[in-house]
């Protein structure tokens, strides 16, 4: 594969856009003390995102009906959801749902 100065220049370009509005905020807010409210309001950032992944990928949409439910999916994502509340490990959290999704996949 050829890669020409140009198609590096974007490679790089987009890396550098991807990057710093990633790592900036990062730098320069570690510097100050942030109020407890904000600490707090940004510890919630986290669920809601994971919340938004889980229901993006379980619900989707159906032509015959409103809204359907991803059966292949939940059945990954039950095994999962008790794998992270016994062991509240996100190693094996993550291990069990990719072995899970992986075995579900295979089965359909």
């Amino acid at each position: 594969m050829n890669v020409n100065g140009f198609v590096l220049l974007v490679i790089l370009g987009c890396a550098a856009v991807t990057w710093v509005p990633r790592v900036v905020p990062f730098m320069v807010i570690r510097k100050f003390a942030l109020p407890k409210v904000v600490e707090k309001w940004l510890s919630f950032i986290p669920v809601c995102i994971f919340t938004a992944l889980i229901v993006d990928s379980v619900i989707a949409e159906d032509e015959s009906a409103w809204l359907a439910v991803e059966l292949t999916v939940l059945a990954a994502m039950v095994p999962t959801l008790a794998a992270a509340l016994w062991t509240k490990s996100l190693s094996i959290t993550v291990i069990v749902g990719v072995v899970c999704m992986a075995g579900v996949r295979w089965l359909f």
